[in-house]
């Protein structure tokens, strides 16, 4: 129960650790302030001296002053709420390089010179052997799977399959891709999207939440193949669409608003739903006990009000821009 969240502050040559159990949904909103009042937050924080897992940890950020870069994940509501934050960061944390880490906490030990795989045991990264290809009756797929056809032509597909779970599966999944039925147009954007071109050997993959392991390239399977990156880019691919399967126009004023509406709302009150899990029976009479971390509030951000006139101006600014486009 909980959705963990792990903090890094890097100062001066010297980094710590904070943890806050509550706070995974709350990473975008504890930086959009800016990297003052992100520190101050997390530095509020129960400081730590442990590094959560990749199963363990939900959403994380690593502000690192001397270097001036930010990086972060977070569970995500959609693409628009992730492009919507990636915009309002750029404007709140000027002068900083601000990444979104696509490898999870891999990202952030790395930066710190640990290496990617400090919190991964020797074969996390699981492979299978897909029986079917995750094609989907819905239109609001988790990822999109196009492939250039040997005449040059591209298809695409909706897929219930994140991004990364399609290299796992290893390119046998493209033969199972070719023979699947067409699926519907999207009305919503994906997480994330992969292209496959096997006559160049090359496959690419975006997405807008984190693809752990997507760094150590090749993965099983996928030797001889050269892999583009993209990040959280979809342009490449939205290129690559056939007319009949478009990527949606985004919705990001929508976004951008939920986050101004957002602004100073306090964590959600978890003391009646402890209550109720700690009431509840057992399994075969066994007591539930509470994780005394569970409860320990989230401390959030509480900018200051030049940085909340900062923000404000920030997303009024965006807004406006994405009316007009």
């Amino acid at each position: 129960m909980g959705a963990r969240a792990q903090y890094v502050v890097v100062e001066n040559g010297a980094w710590q650790r904070y943890y806050s159990h509550w706070a995974a949904n709350r990473v975008v909103d504890d930086l959009l302030p800016g990297p003052a009042a992100a520190t101050r937050c997390f530095r509020a924080n129960r400081e730590i001296d442990e590094w959560l897992d990749d199963v363990w940890c939900q959403g994380a950020a690593l502000v690192d002053h001397d270097r001036r870069i930010l990086l972060w994940f977070a569970p995500t509501d959609g693409w628009d709420d992730h492009i919507a934050a990636r915009a309002v960061l750029a404007r709140t944390w000027p002068g900083w390089d601000v990444r979104f880490a696509h490898d999870g906490i891999g990202d952030l030990t790395h930066h710190l010179g640990l290496g990617r795989d400090l919190t991964r045991a020797p074969g996390w990264f699981e492979t299978f052997e897909p029986s079917g290809f995750a094609d989907t009756e819905y239109t609001e797929p988790c990822s999109v799977a196009s492939l250039r056809l040997p005449d040059g032509s591209v298809r695409a597909w909706g897929s219930d399959w994140e991004p990364i779970e399609h290299l796992a599966a290893g390119p046998g999944l493209i033969d199972l891709i070719v023979a699947s039925p067409a699926t519907p147009a999207l009305t919503d954007m994906p997480h994330g999207g992969v292209h496959f071109d096997p006559q160049a050997r090359t496959v690419s993959l975006w997405a807008v939440q984190t693809v752990a392991g997507i760094h150590n390239w090749p993965l099983p399977g996928w030797e001889n193949w050269v892999l583009d990156f993209r990040g959280d880019d979809h342009t490449r691919q939205a290129g690559l669409l056939p007319a009949d399967f478009p990527f949606p126009q985004p919705l990001l004023a929508a976004a951008l608003r939920r986050f101004g509406d957002g602004l100073g709302t306090p964590p959600p009150e978890m003391s009646a739903p402890l209550a109720r899990a700690t009431g509840a029976p057992g399994p075969e009479g066994a007591t539930p006990v509470v994780n005394p971390a569970a409860l320990v509030a989230h401390e959030p951000a509480d900018p200051t009000p030049d940085e909340l006139a900062a923000l404000r101006t920030a997303l009024d600014a965006l807004v406006a821009g994405a009316e007009i486009d």
